[in-house]
């Protein structure tokens, strides 16, 4: 080697000055850069719950912001090196490259963050102008260079900087909105291409022709310069074929080009295979390395199998949001730590020993460090439930931080040094020999797999339940001679269905169950013996072993609804007399049971009733006070505001009084029941981001927006989010609810909210509200709705707003002569509303996108109701003459006096 990139390269001692060369005050400076992104992305990492477009700001952190910095500062760095201008990569424009893609990256990430698109895409813009003046002083550096064996490197690093303004436009453009079809999915892939495996890709190709034997302590494979020359054509015609395709045409045309960036990878790899069988990894900078490069080989072989298997490009940007923590967080964040850890002991420079110690700081505990990283990340990808995910979510944060900490207290100890005011380093820091390496990998992995044991005891629903004997000697039945033959059965879930429905079985036999769920929720079966399969999602599958029969048996879904949407199973004896026993009811209707996440089963007389065990219909009061200090729910409408409408709804299984006394366990959007009100005007383009929190699946369907609903509103489970784009077309106040089977019963449990589409040309009035209407079947206290009750329609309480009466506590309010306009929407799940205010006469009615009633014609009319079937909607405007309270109520009386009912105060 000829470059200046290791210690091991150097012709002679190096000097020991006593105060920090202008290289290395140079290198910490920048590089405190990518800590500080670093730092950055670990606080929204620990904060994400909490934030708008949290999994966009932890990409986008990690790669628009530490690592496109650090591939500005180290591909300078080599460039500079392999040309033997070492100090080029130094001094005022260098700094002002940085201070503008900085600028730009922030501008970028705020934008997003706060809803600007102008500061999107000024913020892009800066990043190209960056980026682009990087590329250009690369040129011009390998023109004024002599020809050198390794300067192909700096070709990598021009193309990759020419490729980064072009992935950077396709972001823009994204993040304006309003794209016709799937386009908007063609040019998410597409940028996801261009920046990652061109900008960065590339960049790492180009890198480790020479800092891969580096890292190794060995020579140069021959050949390796050859190789990476002919590499780069094949990466870059690949790459074209698969970016062109995801603009222009169907799925499976943009697989050959992946195919062919792969092969560009081979070819540039294979001098490198050699390098390690040479002289094998014993670093973590080494191994890190390795390892990312494991996780883009696997990643680009799922991403072909995407592309081949897949014919919209919608289900492919689907499919491909599960490449996301493998790419990111496998390959490049993997790669720059690595890279990072080789890299900053050299640049802090003080001589051989200084290094070797800087880097044994950064190397502490590494094989650990590393087998949790790469187990953690593993189990993050497979098919493993929620808790167990966050789990190991934690464990790769706890590793990110540690890494921090250890850069930290390397860069110190190497400043002290210098400084004299710490002692000086050992001159020989001996490598960890193999049996600590192996001890430290077996230490890695006992701790993923206690973290992981720990979470699953800490969410049962993790845990695999085993199934014991249905025998009829273990569940108080007549005894049966056991037979020793076995039936096994198939059964598959179809829709809300197991088919077959019922099976037969000899009496004495072991039954055992294959179950197959191909369907689109999660499901399981369980028998009245306690018996039961994992939940399991869509695709999956389980055996149950029931054990051996002596009498007919019922089973059900225990997913809260699906036994009342007629997911029942009955297992029948055959050649036995059936035993006489109360608890051998087989209609699968009046079996107590508690679900593996502590509720109850469903079809119960209390669905999920908690430990009180108390009707919260009982407690319901319609006559009771709230507490002193009540505040009712905000009923004005929110005012419209843009024309781009981003949020983020979550949806949170709370806990919530919905009457004085009456606690029930609600499923929510934003923890509130209705959801969050969105309001806009024709025109308008709404992009929702849902995040399932809960503990079963969930959806959303926006009846503001025309659009086909198999993809946006298709049923996500826990941890899992989706983004819903919709562009309003015509005025009303629309319905949004989960659409996730049974509908009705997620609709009761809280799982809806209003749009408002103002109609063009809409008067402005001195005060608007929104109301609501929605009714109740309460379950137990604290519990969640009856699902029997939902079922049979036979509803305990209606409200507007969520909270019975509420407005009758804390009243609206209007002035004598002002002009109210109020919209109503009737979210059911099943009950109508006749909406009516005592006292007051509308002159304008606006129900579901037409005026029924407009002030000046020639009738002089009025109305008195404005009437809405269950998920319908309007307006209706009035003035009141005087000053009093005024009622409002729906005018089916019952219902009004079970707490749809509330006033407004006039002064």
């Amino acid at each position: 080697m000829t470059t200046d990139l290791s210690p091991a390269t150097a012709s002679g001692p190096a000097p020991k000055p006593p105060g920090r060369s202008p290289r290395a005050l140079w290198h910490l400076g920048v590089n405190a850069i990518v800590f500080a992104w670093l730092g950055l992305f670990a606080a929204i990492a620990t904060a994400h719950h909490f934030l708008p477009h949290a999994s966009w700001l932890l990409v986008h952190t990690l790669l628009l912001g530490a690592v496109t910095n650090a591939v500005v500062i180290w591909s300078g760095h080599f460039a500079a090196s392999v040309l033997r201008l070492p100090e080029a990569n130094r001094g005022t424009p260098a700094a002002l490259r940085l201070v503008c893609l900085n600028l730009g990256a922030v501008g970028v990430i705020g934008g997003m963050f706060f809803e600007r698109w102008y500061a999107v895409l000024l913020g892009g813009c800066l990043v190209a102008a960056a980026v682009t003046a990087h590329a250009v002083w690369l040129v011009r550096l390998l023109r004024r260079a002599l020809p050198g064996r390794f300067s192909m490197t700096v070709r990598y690093y021009v193309a990759a900087s020419a490729l980064l303004p072009v992935g950077a436009a396709l972001g823009v453009l994204m993040a304006r909105g309003d794209l016709p079809g799937d386009l908007s999915d063609r040019l998410l892939i597409a940028h996801e291409m261009i920046n990652l495996l061109g900008w960065v890709g590339l960049t790492v190709a180009g890198t480790l022709i020479t800092l891969w034997p580096t890292m190794l302590r060995t020579r140069v494979a021959d050949g390796a310069e050859r190789a990476g020359r002919a590499a780069l054509p094949v990466l870059l015609t690949g790459l074209a074929a698969a970016v062109a395709a995801a603009l222009l045409a169907p799925p499976p045309l943009a697989a050959p080009g992946v195919a062919g960036y792969a092969a560009g990878l081979v070819v540039a790899g294979r001098p490198w295979l050699r390098e390690a069988r040479v002289k094998a990894p014993r670093s973590f900078a080494a191994w890190s390395v390795a390892a990312g490069c494991v996780w883009l080989a696997g990643s680009l072989t799922a991403l072909a199998g995407i592309l081949l298997t897949t014919t919209s490009w919608p289900t492919v940007s689907e499919r491909v949001s599960l490449l996301t923590a493998p790419l990111a967080a496998g390959w490049i964040a993997q790669v720059l730590l690595g890279a990072l850890s080789f890299l900053v002991p050299v640049v802090l420079g003080g001589g051989p020993a200084a290094v070797r110690a800087a880097t044994a700081g950064l190397e502490r505990a590494w094989p650990a460090r590393l087998a949790v990283t790469n187990a953690a990340l593993l189990l993050c990808v497979l098919p493993v439930p929620s808790m167990v995910r966050v789990v190991c979510s934690v464990l790769l944060l706890g590793m990110l931080l540690f890494f921090l900490a250890l850069l930290v207290l390397t860069v110190v100890r190497g400043v002290r040094r210098r400084r004299g005011t710490a002692p000086a380093p050992a001159e020989e820091v001996p490598a960890a020999p193999r049996h600590r390496v192996l001890g430290g990998v077996a230490l890695g992995l006992a701790v993923v797999v206690l973290a992981v044991a720990g979470g699953g005891a800490a969410d049962v629903r993790s845990l695999p339940v085993v199934g014991r004997s249905a025998a009829t000697s273990a569940d108080g039945g007549r005894e049966v001679t056991p037979t020793g033959r076995t039936t096994e059965v198939d059964v598959t879930i179809r829709g809300m269905r197991f088919s077959p429905a019922s099976v037969d079985v000899p009496a004495g036999d072991r039954l055992v169950i294959r179950l197959h769920n191909t369907g689109t929720d999660t499901h399981d079966l369980v028998l009245e013996t306690g018996a039961r399969t994992e939940r399991l999602s869509p695709g999956k599958r389980d055996t149950l072993d029931v054990g051996v029969v002596g009498r007919d048996l019922s089973g059900w879904c225990s997913v809260v609804g699906h036994r009342q949407m007629g997911m029942v199973f009955a297992v029948r004896v055959t050649g036995a007399e059936q035993p006489s026993s109360a608890a051998a009811d087989h209609d699968g209707t009046d079996h107590d049971g508690t679900d593996h996440d502590g509720t109850a089963h469903d079809g119960t007389a209390h669905d999920q009733a908690t430990g009180t065990g108390a009707s919260a219909a009982k407690v319901f009061d319609p006559m009771a006070e709230p507490p002193e200090g009540f505040t009712a729910r905000d009923a004005q409408l929110p005012p419209a505001t843009g024309t781009l409408h981003k949020r983020t709804f979550t949806v949170k299984e709370t806990k919530a009084e919905v009457a004085p006394g009456v606690r029930q366990t609600l499923w929510t959007f934003d923890g509130t029941a209705p959801g969050p009100v969105l309001h806009g005007r024709v025109g308008d383009t709404f992009e929702i981001t849902l995040v399932n929190d809960g503990s079963i699946g969930h959806s959303v369907d926006f009846h503001a927006g025309a659009l086909a609903p198999d993809r946006p509103m298709r049923t996500i489970q826990p941890g899992q989010s989706l983004t819903y784009r919709f562009k309003a077309t015509r005025s009303g106040v629309w319905m949004y609810h989960c659409s996730t089977m049974p509908m009705s019963l997620h609709i009761a449990n809280g799982m809806f909210g209003a749009v408002v589409i103002d109609p063009p040309n809409l008067p402005e009035v001195d005060r608007e509200y929104l109301l609501v209407q929605s009714e109740f079947y309460l379950g137990g206290q604290n519990g969640t709705a009856d699902a029997d009750k939902v079922n049979a329609k036979r509803h305990d309480m209606v409200a507007f707003n969520g909270y019975a009466n509420q407005y009758d506590h804390d009243p609206l309010t209007a002035r004598t002569g002002e002009r109210v306009r109020i919209w109503v929407l009737a979210a059911g799940p099943n009950v109508s509303s006749a909406f009516h205010v005592v006292g007051g006469q509308f002159d304008t009615v606006f129900r579901e996108g037409a005026y029924d009633l407009r002030p000046g014609g020639a009738e002089r009319g009025g109305a008195q109701v404005l009437d809405l079937a269950p998920a319908s909607g309007g307006f209706v405007e009035l003035t009141f003459p005087e000053a009093g309270t005024y009622p409002f109520v729906t005018h089916a009386m019952t219902d009004a006096e079970r707490g749809a009912h509330g006033v407004i105060r006039v002064r």
